[in-house]
């Protein structure tokens, strides 16, 4: 899924729509959000980009149904806020190989998407099912470093 911030509404609805997600006023209103994002944003910070358009038990029924529906990934990154953003795979169900490594700067708070680095797939035993993997690297980002 392209990342797109002068997307119409009629291409979030089609975007909505293959993924079998009604297109209301307050998923277009989301998407909208989640696509400008420079990088994952959690809960909070989409209740500030959306102003009084939305309440925030409202946002979060959006990002769970995003969830479910595999137009957001969840991201875990320590903080105890969990961070959402958009699914590069744009059609059917993304899958593990679908998904990269993050970096989330200690000092500054940022997480930074690193596309290219692909989560490495391990072995794991037979019988087990994994639906999605966390691979965060934590330390200081450039700009912080070079602040030391």
């Amino acid at each position: 899924m392209q990342k797109n911030s002068i997307m119409g509404n009629a291409d979030i609805d089609a975007i909505l729509e293959s993924k079998d997600i009604k297109p209301t006023a307050n998923r277009v209103l989301v998407m909208r959000e989640l696509m400008k994002a420079s990088h994952p944003v959690n809960l909070a910070d989409l209740e500030v980009s959306l102003g009084f358009s939305m309440d925030k038990a409202s946002i979060f029924r959006v990002l769970e149904l995003f969830a479910e529906k595999d137009v957001v990934h969840v991201i875990e990154d320590g903080s105890r806020s969990l961070k959402y953003e958009l699914c590069s795979h744009s059609g059917g169900k993304h899958s593990i190989t679908d998904q990269h490594a993050h970096f989330y700067c200690e000092h500054c708070k940022e997480i930074y998407c690193f596309k290219a680095a692909k989560v490495p797939l391990i072995d794991i035993p037979d019988g087990f099912m994994p639906h999605s993997i966390n691979y965060m690297i934590k330390g200081l980002c450039p700009k912080c470093s070079a602040n030391l």
